[in-house]
């Protein structure tokens, strides 16, 4: 079952998301179901067009386009799994920027390359010198960089929209019969589909079978109002190139807007998936996490002191237990696939295997061989 209420107690992000699906009748029967409308379903949807118009594709979100995990994600776009590179992953970043040049989208991409921090390297040349629990400093640099998720997942669903793929928000699947062909429970009617792939990441796990094999939690993020070039410099981040730590305590920040700053930090616990809704970043644990990281970001530098805070909130991610995505079969069908868990890397990586997932769909690509736990 998919819950269905908007999650609005997760506070505001910094970015809009431009885009209403067009209200259209349900259809009974589709070449391919896509359930879930952020990054992963909507590049699937919009990528299978695009190799095969002449399929019929219906994708179903449950709440509104970007209301989950794609529109609450502090937009790190990174080269590998949470777990590294896999075996026949390919280049991400590459298939990505491939993909948003033959979609047009537009969404502040850049790849100035990321900075890992550490508090052990000492890095005498490291352009962040930052106080959180030790130094931090730079210990490598890896491929990556950082975009605009509003702009993303707009991006995608006009292009999947523009396309002829029905998007239909306020429409949660509430259950599937593994039959042939697949009949998808959509709000109490009957939708039929040869192939369906599940792309909601942290939720509907019984729906998925991710329920033992996967962890969803709620992820914070704080964004500062416009900083002087004087202090981004001051604060090693003039080159544009994001960080996140490799030791703990964990932290992660990006510019934004050339003169803003992203961070974020630290993780709610839920003991099922439908709680993610009913946390409320004003409140409770989540609240005691966004004060912790606003005083732990004003403390990490003399230049961030005074900073103005403009937007606090949290984010689902689901972290498997081997930190691989999930991307393979559907236990119940050989006509569907589950695709999700990326453990906090999948902005890049579900619009690259979003695409992928379309390819399997159409018959004209293998599913990858990773071990899952």
């Amino acid at each position: 079952m998919t819950v269905t209420s908007s999650p609005i107690r997760w506070g505001q992000t910094p970015w809009t998301i431009d885009f209403v699906a067009e209200k259209v009748p349900l259809p009974s029967r589709v070449d391919v179901a896509i359930v879930g409308a952020g990054f992963s379903g909507l590049s699937a949807a919009a990528n299978l067009k695009r190799f095969d118009p002449a399929k019929s594709v219906a994708v179903f979100e449950a709440a509104t386009i970007g209301a989950r995990s794609s529109g609450h994600t502090g937009g790190l776009a990174l080269a590998e799994t949470a777990s590294g590179d896999l075996p026949g992953l390919g280049d991400v970043l590459s298939g990505v920027s491939a993909i948003l040049r033959d979609l047009n989208i537009s969404c502040d991409l850049e790849l100035p390359g990321v900075y890992e921090l550490d508090r052990t390297s000492k890095n005498p040349s490291s352009p962040i010198h930052w106080s959180d629990t030790g130094e931090l400093r730079v210990g490598k640099e890896v491929l990556g960089g950082s975009l605009d998720p509003g702009k993303l997942v707009s991006g995608l669903a006009k292009a999947a929209a523009n396309r002829g793929v029905l998007i239909f928000e306020h429409s949660p699947v509430a259950n599937v019969d593994f039959t042939v062909p697949l009949s998808l429970d959509v709000g109490g009617r009957v939708v039929r589909a040869d192939r369906v792939l599940f792309a909601t990441n942290s939720e509907s796990l019984e729906l998925t079978q991710l329920a033992r094999r996967a962890q969803p939690k709620l992820t914070m993020a704080l964004a500062t109002g416009p900083l002087s070039a004087e202090k981004i410099d001051a604060l090693g981040l003039a080159d544009g190139k994001p960080c996140y730590t490799t030791d703990l305590p964990y932290l992660w920040g990006r510019l934004f807007h050339k003169n803003r700053i992203i961070l974020g930090s630290g993780l709610v616990d839920v003991s099922n998936w439908r709680d993610l809704v009913s946390i409320d970043v004003r409140t409770g644990r989540a609240l005691e996490l966004l004060d912790k990281l606003e005083n732990r970001v004003r403390h990490l530098h003399p230049a961030l002191l005074d900073i103005q805070i403009t937007h606090r909130w949290g984010g689902p991610i689901l972290i498997t237990e081997d930190w691989r995505p999930v991307f393979a079969l559907h236990p119940k069908s050989a006509n569907a696939v589950v695709l999700g868990g990326y453990s906090g890397h999948g902005v890049a990586l579900s619009v690259y295997l979003g695409s992928w997932a379309a390819e399997f769909l159409l018959g004209r690509r293998a599913l990858p061989k990773w071990r899952q736990s």
